[in-house]
């Protein structure tokens, strides 16, 4: 089993790839890279360019239809969950600044089941806006962010289930900056409008709150509560 995958579900952003790969190579990662993209994204030749210029065993790409972000991590981190003993998540805007910041999370992650966290530069603490965790609360629940969400409070979730399981840890001088509008680090692109507009914003804060309070979210604490008692 290889030890850690950082997913990264993309869309119109090419040019993210590069970025993101400058930033392995800076901060001394060793973990792999997998870019999940829509099989109908306008930019997929861009996309296909830039992997093609890539000789990195470790870097890889899939493609598939739509599924929005969720869904999209859903599906590759359901696959690729036997594979790996640690699988992380981040956007295309998010940017590892801190060297050696996934052995950090490997430590982190070494004795069981749990999330950790970094420091976003935006949310910090507040939110997990890009998470680690062992993949075996990925198969124990069959997801990695429930399917009722599309794209935003997921990071809210993750922050449930480390805190409901006891196992969260948040590491504020490991970086992965969040180049985000909101922070005045990039453009309002197409993409940025259609997962913040009210109409997603609304319907993801809904989620959230009937995933936290009718039930669901106990639900799964139970079998994640269970798994660190299997794992001790």
């Amino acid at each position: 089993m290889d030890d850690l995958l950082m997913i990264v579900p993309t869309r119109g952003r090419p040019d993210s790839v590069p970025a993101i790969l400058d930033c392995w190579r800076r901060t001394g990662a060793t973990a792999d890279l997998l870019f999940a993209v829509d099989d109908d994204d306008p930019m997929l030749t861009g996309y296909r360019e830039h992997m093609e210029q890539i000789d990195d065993p470790r870097v890889h790409w899939v493609t598939g239809p739509r599924l929005r972000l969720v869904g999209t991590l859903n599906k590759v981190a359901l696959d690729m969950a036997p594979r790996y003993r640690f699988l992380a998540f981040m956007g295309d805007d998010h940017r590892p600044r801190s060297a050696s910041w996934d052995e950090r999370f490997r430590i982190c992650l070494s004795g069981g089941p749990g999330v950790v966290y970094g420091n976003d530069l935006l949310q910090g603490e507040l939110m997990p806006t890009a998470v680690a965790m062992t993949s075996d609360i990925v198969t124990t629940l069959g997801y990695m962010a429930p399917p009722v969400f599309v794209h935003l409070c997921v990071d809210l979730v993750w922050k449930d289930w480390g805190r409901g399981m006891e196992r969260i840890t948040y590491l504020p001088d490991v970086i992965l900056e969040h180049m985000h509008p909101a922070a005045g680090k990039a453009a309002l692109d197409q993409g940025y409008q259609e997962c913040n507009s009210s109409e997603q914003s609304t319907a993801d804060a809904t989620a959230y709150y009937a995933y936290r309070d009718n039930g669901a979210l106990q639900a799964d604490l139970e079998k994640l509560r269970a798994l660190v008692e299997e794992a001790a």
